[in-house]
């Protein structure tokens, strides 16, 4: 989400469980005006189950025992019910230029607008107010940090603090830390230079590749320092990807993102570096990436000179197109690294 999105809203339901109540498992199966009119049909699947609930309970409709799957797969009856009235409210908004998920009680709410993010969350207060639940207002948290503020705070406090980069993810979570604390350092290079010549000598992996990508994508956005070796390591991760689309996608996200920042030249030139491999016209805003494409585009204003010399300048292509032809998949170790640094990590 941190490849589309620059705002996160966290937020959960207050004890859920032991507020459910239990006739809106009947709403949501049969909608609330038919199971409100029906509320005495027994033949009906959710009258049924909510009697049993209340039998369990000495009468009571507020609340569902935890710990069981039942139970788990019965509050995600309700919550389903909640998605999908949360869904039918947000449709008359004029964007749609957010995300939405849950886990199980659970809500982040991704978009790139603060004031969009506070009207969703008013909507699913009213959702969910109708349904006799509420959030828990203090623990609403609000971040334009997205992939740090993704992961639960004891989540992430624990990962980290065990610094055990024994997955790609976790390895690559220490180093975005790093970025936060010591921005453009030299030890946040060194830090991806290590991560770089971790990923070079992979040949397959289990982890989610577009949760790294996201994640390495978010250290380079705050960090121009760090652009050529994060497009290096990039370059390694897409290899890992084996649909073109997906992998196609992926890249527009990357570029996208990007364009939200001024001067970002020098990011675009080694983003076509990765990207060029796979598809030569992919476009870029920079003037130096638009000349690898066209051959009549004009870097610099030359009408000043005479003649003779300005159509040397001018009919001289400065690409190399024999290099293009033969270029690497992913970018070598020799073309990031202007020192070598294995043998201090080894």
């Amino acid at each position: 989400m941190a490849l589309e999105y620059e705002y996160l809203l966290h937020t959960d339901i207050t004890d859920c469980y032991g507020s459910i109540y239990t006739h809106s498992i009947a709403w949501a199966l049969h909608s609330k005006k038919d199971a409100k009119e029906k509320r005495d049909d027994n033949s009906l699947i959710g009258n049924k189950i909510d009697w049993y609930l209340q039998d369990m309970s000495y009468g009571q409709t507020n609340g569902i025992p935890q710990g069981s799957i039942l139970m788990d797969f019965l509050a995600e009856i309700v919550l389903g019910f909640a998605d999908l009235q949360l869904s039918e409210r947000l449709g008359g908004l004029e964007t749609e230029e957010y995300q939405i998920i849950r886990f199980r009680d659970d809500y982040r709410i991704f978009t790139n607008n603060p004031q969009l993010g506070e009207l969703i969350l008013k909507h699913l207060t009213e959702v969910l107010i109708e349904l006799n639940l509420e959030l828990k207002s203090d623990k609403t948290i609000a971040s334009t940090n997205v992939v740090r503020d993704s992961i639960k705070p004891d989540k992430l406090f624990w990962n980290l603090s065990k610094k055990s980069a024994k997955n790609l993810r976790d390895h690559l979570l220490i180093i975005h830390e790093l970025a936060d604390i010591h921005p453009n350092s030299g030890s946040l290079i060194k830090s991806l230079d290590k991560y770089f010549n971790r990923i070079n000598s992979l040949e397959e992996t289990h982890q989610n590749i577009n949760v790294l990508i996201s994640i390495l994508v978010d250290v380079a956005f705050k960090n121009p320092r760090t652009y050529p070796l994060t497009a290096a390591i990039l370059s390694e991760l897409l290899l890992f990807i084996d649909s073109e689309e997906s992998r196609n996608e992926l890249l527009a996200k990357i570029r996208d993102k990007f364009n939200l920042l001024p001067n970002t030249g020098y990011l675009q030139i080694w983003l076509q570096r990765v990207t060029i491999y796979y598809d030569r016209e992919f476009e870029y805003s920079e003037i130096l990436c638009k000349k690898v494409t066209e051959s009549s585009i004009k870097i610099w204003n030359s009408d000043w000179l005479k003649d003779d010399f300005r159509k040397v300048i001018d009919q001289e292509s400065l690409i190399n197109y024999e290099t293009i032809e033969h270029i690497s998949e992913s970018i070598e170790p020799q073309e990031v690294q202007l020192f070598e640094t294995k043998s201090i990590y080894y």
